[in-house]
């Protein structure tokens, strides 16, 4: 290339035209065809020698260098030809001026830096997707960790920029950023403390994408579908988005249903509260009636005889309410709800299973269900819970059992009705 620009130039000053003259037709007429050269180099490497290396990715029997492709590893590679071409013919045609030669050497230096951040970007996407698609562990958090990087490779790479810029050595600038720590601890706080509740979060397995998670402090209740640097994303069940920072994962509670969903169950905790005033002991009318019902028939046989054989001890005092033992239309509607939901085609018959009563309050006796669902999708097991409680309902009337509400409207009408026949 100089030799082409000495030839141009001694060919104008052969024809009579001034040297300074003939110095900068040549220097532009070499640069005309370095931009040329540039271009023509660059669609080389993009038609050709990137098509090739497509090729050769898709009958590889690998598949990191899909991802690499996917990423665009080695399209910006191939932005690094034009860079090469100026660097290697460059002082060819800019070496008569050293200032212009240093700047354009400096923009060149500059264009590395940018390319080389370029496909060092895309090369930890590559390594992120990679990651995420052979990880045990579905949806490990690991994006926070590539933008660390990203983040630590834009500062080195702006202090070389910089560097170039100004006409100093790196390490000088590097030297200088010790005075600046508090300054970038504060601009890079939220970055920082992200980072370091990335690194907890993910060594605890706290949260992961597609995890349900609820954390009342941040109004937030749905599944997790973004795990970055300085923010989780969760969408909530009313498909609103919610943005968590992310270290307050780590110094806020949140609940996290994923072991509930890894567990294939889901539970069910729900009360039904009795008028306390119908509860009461059970007659032989009733004991005959609820014999007939399979989920209680063998529960009778067997309290009955074992009633029998207690107060068969007590002899006539047997007979008064107050002494020895009777079966109640609480016990045995609460054996038939233990029984009926052991026999539950989807209860989980492998975990707690219990029906319970809890303390008696102004609204009655609650009889609690607390059993497990064995499949954890909603809609299936709001179905199931609501089928489990109107059978319960409905069946407490055969065991003379009364559902307790409040007064409505229509009871004061019926009773002051009532009172006005009397």
């Amino acid at each position: 290339m100089n030799a082409f620009v000495d030839q141009i130039e001694s060919m104008l000053i052969d024809n009579s035209v001034p040297v300074a003259w003939a110095d900068g037709v040549s220097t532009g007429v070499g640069l005309i065809v370095l931009f040329v050269l540039a271009w023509l180099v660059n669609l080389v490497a993009k038609k050709t020698i990137l098509r090739l290396v497509q090729v050769v990715v898709k009958r590889s029997r690998v598949d990191w260098d899909d991802v690499f492709v996917q990423t665009g590893v080695f399209t910006r590679l191939s932005h690094l030809a034009p860079a090469l071409v100026f660097n290697y013919f460059g002082p060819g045609v800019l070496g008569r001026s050293e200032r212009v030669l240093e700047g354009v050497n400096g923009a060149v230096s500059i264009y590395l830096i940018c390319i080389w951040l370029g496909v060092l970007f895309a090369i930890l996407n590559a390594v992120q997707l990679i990651a995420e698609k052979r990880s045990r562990q579905k949806g490990v958090p690991i994006k926070g960790f590539v933008q660390a990087i990203k983040l630590v490779a834009v500062v080195v790479s702006l202090i070389l920029v910089l560097a170039i810029l100004l006409g100093k050595s790196p390490l000088y600038l590097f030297s200088g950023l010790g005075a600046l720590t508090a300054v970038l601890m504060f601009v890079f706080k939220d970055a920082i403390m992200g980072f370091i509740a990335g690194i907890q979060i993910s060594a605890n397995n706290m949260v992961r994408v597609g995890d349900w998670i609820e954390m009342p402090s941040a109004g937030t209740d749905g599944d997790v579908i973004d795990v970055s640097l300085t923010t989780v994303k969760v969408q909530n069940w009313d498909k609103t988005i919610s943005t968590i920072p992310t270290y307050d994962l780590i110094s806020k509670s949140f609940r996290n249903w994923r072991g509930m969903s890894d567990s294939g169950g889901r539970r069910i905790k729900r009360s039904i509260e009795f008028d306390i005033t119908s509860i009461e002991f059970s007659n032989e009318e009733q004991l005959a009636a609820w014999s007939k019902i399979s989920h209680v028939r063998e529960h009778l046989a067997k309290k009955r005889e074992d009633i029998a054989k207690d107060n068969e001890k007590l002899g006539d005092g047997a007979s008064v309410l107050g002494n020895g033992r009777r079966l109640t239309n609480m016990g045995t509607f609460r054996a038939y709800c233990v029984s009926y939901l052991k026999t539950h085609p989807h209860i989980a018959q492998d975990k707690t299973l219990l029906v319970r009563q809890l303390q008696p309050s102004e609204h009655g006796l609650p009889l609690e269900i607390y059993v497990f669902v064995n499949d954890t999708n909603w809609n299936f097991y709001e179905g199931v819970q609501a089928d489990i409680f109107d059978h319960l309902l409905s069946v407490a009337k055969v065991f003379d059992l009364k559902v307790f509400q409040q007064p409505s409207g229509a009871d004061v009408i019926a009773g002051l009705s009532s009172n006005k026949s009397s």
